[in-house]
């Protein structure tokens, strides 16, 4: 039996962030002003039709699982890249947690902005509403945070990670990498998170932090024709 993370989409779609997608059957999409994730049910053949019914010409979507459809009919595959999934199944590093502060509606202006110029991942209008983003505040400027983003049963993810170019260094993204981690425990759910599998230095801050690889994954955006 296949584990519920080889197909994080999915499983998040149609449990935990159900009230967030839209479709039916085999396919389902994420609302797009939090995400451009989609996926088709696990084992399901690559029917293009029963997505394109969810999706305008010309948007994209963004598949990710361990295996998923390689050629979508209808749909055009505009890039494609290998990640690493990686799992803390024992407790991070304990959080340093002076000047983290919590972010919520009131700071979504600049969450997206800052997630706009540092690019840590897909991250919309309203990606600050999947929860438990953290960050820190420079002279009351934002210029690190992370938070949450896919939710199913047991596991949450942790995403948006970044800091602003000017204030890199000083260990910001561990921090609060380790704060949203303990943070996602607390409430009984184990951490994940997802990076380029050539992203060493990421993948070497997430291994001193506890995560530990389980499986790599395929990351395609397909462009609805």
């Amino acid at each position: 039996m296949s584990h519920p993370l080889d197909a994080p989409v999915w499983h998040a779609l149609t449990t935990r962030l159900a009230p967030l997608a839209s479709g039916d059957g085999d396919a389902r999409r994420i609302d797009p002003d939090h995400g451009l994730f989609a996926a088709l049910a696990p084992g399901a053949r690559p029917d293009g039709a029963a997505l394109a019914a969810l999706v305008a010409p010309g948007e994209t979507i963004g598949l990710i699982e361990v295996a998923p459809a390689a050629t979508l009919p209808g749909f055009h595959c505009t890039s494609r890249a290998a990640c690493l999934q990686m799992i803390a199944e024992t407790p991070v590093a304990a959080p340093d947690d002076a000047g983290i502060l919590p972010l919520g509606e009131d700071d979504a202006a600049e969450m997206l902005a800052l997630a706009t110029l540092t690019r840590p991942g897909p991250f919309f209008r309203r990606t600050h509403r999947f929860g438990g983003f953290v960050g820190m505040r420079r002279g009351g400027r934002l210029v690190a945070m992370a938070g949450t983003r896919l939710a199913l049963p047991g596991f949450r993810e942790v995403s948006g990670v970044c800091t602003h170019p000017d204030h890199r260094g000083g260990g910001k993204a561990a921090r609060l990498i380790a704060s949203v981690a303990t943070a996602i425990r607390a409430a009984g759910d184990v951490p994940f998170l997802t990076s380029y599998a050539d992203n060493d230095g990421a993948i070497a801050l997430y291994r001193r932090l506890g995560f530990t690889p389980r499986a790599t994954l395929r990351f395609h955006l397909f462009a609805r024709v």
